[in-house]
């Protein structure tokens, strides 16, 4: 079977952990990286042993022997980098959230539709061992329904008004950095929601720093959520069930265990991974793009729009504009 040529554009914390997992991944090569630096593309490309390095996202695109781009760039950015890489016929997988808003995925899809070229959400969560496995426990009802969840992420970041997390202008705050996880629990979990109310703090820099959201349900189930980087939370998901309670430990979002609790008892399920996890969602994109996929078929174009109109609610919610 063919090698799959990588590219990752952005260098940042999160391209290093994906080139590190990408070395555990059958039949994939980190062929080119590219930074608007070239000193940091060079230094990137030979700690994770890519062929080539780039000073310029154009050049990198431009070049044959490439076949899909990991877009690692701040939220911001996103919308104008997959186009960018459509452009030039590259198949993308997009660092979450997808995009700024729902009209900047509506276009994304819209052109990688028209051009037929493969486009994903790097959702990594959903390719998860753990989370695979809860998702079929909620579709198969062997517990039951579902009666109430809960799940967050809060850690206290560093207060740096000029990093990335607190600039309005890169898209900073904790709601699409982190806040995407408890609400891509709850779209998993539960679907999409009746009603959300929210409420936020907010920094002086403009961006939303403790979120807390309730998603509300048919037949009175709820979603409780919240994001934070002002303080630290479990960072873990709680569904309740009519017959049972299911934990997804801490940074439920990782590879990690799951407790199982009914009247009859407890039990721990161990998860074990040989690797940071990032891998999963390689794998299966490499998958799509040897059937020939210009979608995936368990990241969908679909969930994709669904999770971005939920942020967007929470958004306008809160009065967080971007």
């Amino acid at each position: 079977m063919k090698k799959i040529k990588w590219g990752i554009l952005g260098l940042g914390k999160i391209a290093g952990k994906f080139a590190t997992a990408l070395k555990d991944v059958e039949g994939a090569e980190l062929y080119a990286v590219a930074s608007r630096s070239q000193t940091k593309a060079e230094n990137f490309a030979k700690e994770h042993s890519a062929t080539k390095s780039f000073s310029s996202y154009e050049t990198m695109l431009a070049d044959e022997g490439l076949d899909v781009v990991y877009i690692a760039t701040p939220h911001v950015f996103h919308y104008e980098h997959t186009l960018l890489c459509i452009d030039h016929k590259k198949a993308v997988l997009c660092e979450k959230p997808f995009a700024i808003n729902k009209e900047q995925v509506e276009k994304m899809i819209a052109k990688a539709k028209k051009e037929n070229v493969f486009l994903m959400e790097a959702m990594w969560t959903q390719f998860l061992p753990h989370f695979k496995y809860v998702i079929d426990l909620i579709e198969s009802e062997k517990y039951g329904k579902i009666k109430n969840l809960k799940a967050d992420f809060g850690f206290p970041a560093p207060v740096d008004l000029d990093k990335r997390l607190y600039n309005k202008n890169l898209g900073g705050g904790s709601l699409l950095d982190i806040g995407i996880y408890p609400v891509f629990m709850a779209l998993s979990a539960m679907g999409v929601p009746e009603n959300i109310e929210a409420n936020a703090q907010f920094s002086e820099t403009g961006i939303d720093i403790d979120c807390d959201m309730v998603f509300e349900y048919k037949n009175g189930v709820k979603a409780e959520l919240g994001s934070s980087i002002i303080k630290q939370t479990p960072t873990a998901a709680v569904i309740e069930f009519e017959k049972a309670t299911l934990t997804l430990h801490t940074r439920f979002h990782e590879p990690t265990n799951i407790t199982i609790q009914t009247p009859k008892g407890e039990e721990t399920k161990e998860f074990k991974v040989d690797s940071n996890g990032y891998n999963f969602e390689a794998e299966h994109v490499q998958k799509m793009l040897h059937e020939g996929k210009t979608e995936s078929t368990e990241m969908s174009f679909k969930k994709s729009l669904q999770l971005i109109d939920l942020l967007d609610k929470v958004r306008t919610k809160i009065g967080l504009e971007y």
